[in-house]
Order: C-alpha cells, then sequence, then structure tokens
C-alpha cells in the first residue's frame, strides 16, 4: 500500500486533518494551517484529496448545503497509522545520532 511521505506532505496534511472527523475543503485549510502552521494553496489541497480519493484513502460525504465533507477510510487510517510509525522510528533515530554525534565545531569551521 503506497503511503504518504514527507511530514509537509499535502496527503500526510490532509489525513492527520482528518483522522479527528470529517472536513471540507475550507476546513482542512485552516486545520492543517493550524497544526502544521503551513498553509496549502487550494490547488494542492484539492488535488491531493483527488489522489487520496483515487487510492481510496478518503471518501467523499453527502454535501452539506455548498460544502462537500471528505473522511478517512479504513485504508486511509492504516495508511496514516504506518507512515506515523515509519516517522516515528526516523525521529529515534536521528535523536539517537545527534545524541552521539560530536559537539564540537568540524574540522575548519569557526568557532
Amino acid at each position: 500500500m503506497a503511503q504518504p511521505g514527507r511530514p509537509n506532505d499535502a496527503a500526510l496534511l490532509i489525513l492527520t486533518s482528518l483522522a479527528d472527523g470529517p472536513k471540507h475543503g475550507y476546513a482542512l485549510l485552516k486545520d492543517i494551517e493550524a497544526f502544521a502552521g503551513k498553509r496549502l494553496g487550494p490547488g494542492t489541497l484539492y488535488g491531493g484529496i483527488s489522489r487520496l480519493e483515487e487510492r481510496g484513502l478518503i471518501e467523499a460525504l453527502e454535501p452539506a448545503g455548498k460544502t462537500r465533507p471528505y473522511r478517512l477510510t479504513a485504508a486511509g487510517r492504516e495508511a496514516l497509522t504506518a507512515t506515523l510509525g515509519e516517522l516515528r522510528r526516523i525521529l529515534a533515530e536521528a535523536s539517537a545520532r545527534l545524541s552521539v554525534a560530536p559537539s564540537s565545531n568540524p574540522a575548519g569551521a569557526p568557532a
């Protein structure tokens, strides 16, 4: 199963936003900006939504007035969980490597 990639990846941000319940496009934009400090453009957001729908990771719900909410599917929840596990492993490795890295300046670097 394909998974979203980088922590600032639009797919990962959309899946994370939908993890606590359905949202329409504008609510997704605002939520992502609030928790990630990243403002997605409409093309990035709706392109990401389309790709996630095609992959079966999210689904559109019945329109609520002029808005169309989206929600995670079971496959989307599994993909997000797997991605978070991978990110935790990478974070743990990076943290371990930083804690054993020499604390002095590299040779030739200004002090």
